[in-house]
């Protein structure tokens, strides 16, 4: 490749974490515009892996779609006459190996697109730091949200701790050019082949440790192609309904590309973009499409300025509740966590996101309601489980729903209001499909003892081969009495 004039770099490298594709990839393409030589790598990080189970989807999930990237940094690289372009895997520890491979490949400058996390942001000091000791340069870049950190701020200069005026100034804000798309492939000569020994195929499950899980029969496609297909399919079919579909678990109405955002592997700038002009154009789902991405970027700023919600309410207050705890808040937090609580839209609910690492979002904050004011059990363990078996977890997401479920967070609910799960699954399941999807042992009740099967005839349990406590939990609790208690539980927040 003829050497640039404007290129300032002989050789960098790209850093890729939650940016899994090489489109519309800032730190990618502020690599190529400043370097004659271009490599782009992805850290099997240890110091992540050593807490996960051995068979985890979202492991899967990420192997497959750097499967994909190696493929397009492949054909990237072939429509530029250069052959043998790929992507370099490593494994261990990120703040080690990272600086070790840069020291490697001789690179003035690393480019990696910024992790807002606490915990990435102690990583990516590290690192900084080592580069800089090996007199390599780090350059961080948006990527993963519309607007960062300290870029919708109040008139007074701080962060919003409430989404709708957040929500106003962000769209405020919104215009063209915050939603152009990063180009890479016109940037691409700069692409460089793989070193000599670099191995050129990607390490197998069981290399990196891990097994395989059901996500192939989840039919959950990793990489770019797999997030192109939900979103052509998204915006063909459904995001003009989104606005009412979107509450109904058996209908097939969100857009399921949570996983594709988690992990970068389609760009946020491109969804907002195209919710934008479709909102535009009229489209009420589109409008709200659009708000659950403000909420996204929302909860992203409450992290990085409140770090400490990682442990802690956003309202300190609302440490003061006393939570149930000992043998019997156990007994029931295992009885949520399996689906046996004897309500079948928490228990199917639960039973979902077990089999398949997916909660539709309305019985997110069904289930959170229901461990929280139902069973009085603090929102950090319902938010620790989910975290283990979320596809599309993201720290500052389910940190936020949590506490917003609980009452504790920024914009939260009133600690007043208290989700009734037999009414919830009577609105939003009505014909119980969602129910007996997971639930088949109620799948022969009728629909109107199907959102409560403690109140059901005993002529229709016996016909539908239903024994409470056999067949199916009996309730573990009495929502109503619950209620009350919950009340009397909060009330502490009323007298600080």
């Amino acid at each position: 490749m003829p050497n640039s004039p404007h290129k300032t770099l002989n050789a960098a490298l790209v850093w890729c974490r939650r940016d899994l594709r090489a489109h519309d990839h800032a730190a990618l393409h502020h690599a190529l515009r400043s370097a004659r030589r271009v490599w782009v790598a992805f850290i099997f990080d240890t110091d992540i892996l050593e807490a996960l189970p051995r068979a985890d989807r979202r492991v899967e999930f990420i192997r497959d779609a750097l499967v994909d990237l190696d493929a397009q940094l492949r054909v990237l690289g072939s429509a530029h006459g250069v052959e043998g372009v790929g992507l370099i895997v490593r494994q261990g520890r990120a703040r080690e190996e990272l600086p070790r491979l840069a020291a490697a490949l001789h690179v003035q400058a690393v480019y990696a697109n910024a992790d807002y996390e606490p915990a990435a942001t102690l990583r990516d000091a590290r690192v900084r730091g080592a580069l800089a000791e090996l007199g390599v340069a780090y350059h961080a870049s948006k990527d993963q949200v519309v607007f960062a950190t300290d870029e919708v701020l109040t008139g007074a200069g701080k962060p919003y701790s409430v989404f709708t005026p957040y929500k106003k100034a962000w769209l405020k804000k919104l215009e063209p050019f915050y939603l152009q798309a990063y180009p890479i492939e016109r940037h691409a000569a700069a692409l460089a082949p793989l070193p000599i020994g670099e191995r050129t195929e990607m390490p197998s499950l069981a290399e990196i440790g891990f097994s395989a899980t059901n996500l192939a029969a989840l039919h959950l496609a990793g990489g770019t192609r797999g997030g192109r297909a939900l979103l052509d399919d998204f915006l063909d079919e459904r995001i003009d309904r989104y606005d009412h579909a979107r509450d109904f678990p058996a209908v097939k109405g969100p857009s399921y590309l949570g996983v594709h955002l988690r992990f970068g592997t389609l760009s946020v700038r491109e969804l907002a973009r195209l919710a934008w002009e479709r909102q535009q154009a009229g489209s009420p789902g589109a409008r709200i499409w659009l708000s659950e991405l403000v909420w996204r970027d929302f909860y992203h700023q409450v992290l990085y300025h409140h770090p400490q919600v990682v442990d802690a309410s956003f309202k300190p207050t609302y440490d003061r509740i006393k939570w149930e705890h000992g043998k019997a808040a156990d007994t029931r937090f295992a009885a949520w966590c399996e689906g046996r609580t004897g309500y079948p839209l928490v228990d199917a609910a639960m039973q979902q996101i077990n089999q398949t690492g997916y909660m539709h979002n309305r019985l997110r904050m069904v289930t959170a309601s229901f461990l929280c004011k139902d069973l009085g059990i603090d929102w950090r363990r319902g938010e620790h489980y989910f975290a283990e078996r979320l596809n599309d977890y993201d720290l500052a997401a389910n940190n936020g729903g949590w506490q917003w479920a609980s009452s504790s967070g920024c914009d939260a609910q009133p600690y007043f209001r208290i989700f009734n799960p037999v009414s919830q699954s009577e609105k939003f399941d009505a014909e119980g499909k969602f129910i007996r999807r997971y639930l088949p042992q109620l799948a022969a009740l009728p629909d109107a003892s199907l959102h409560a099967p403690w109140q059901a005839r005993p002529a229709d349990l016996a016909a539908a081969n239903v024994r409470l406590g056999r067949d199916y939990p009996a309730r573990i609790v009495d929502h109503d009495e619950s209620r009350l208690r919950a009340l009397q539980r909060y009330a502490v927040v009323k007298t600080l």
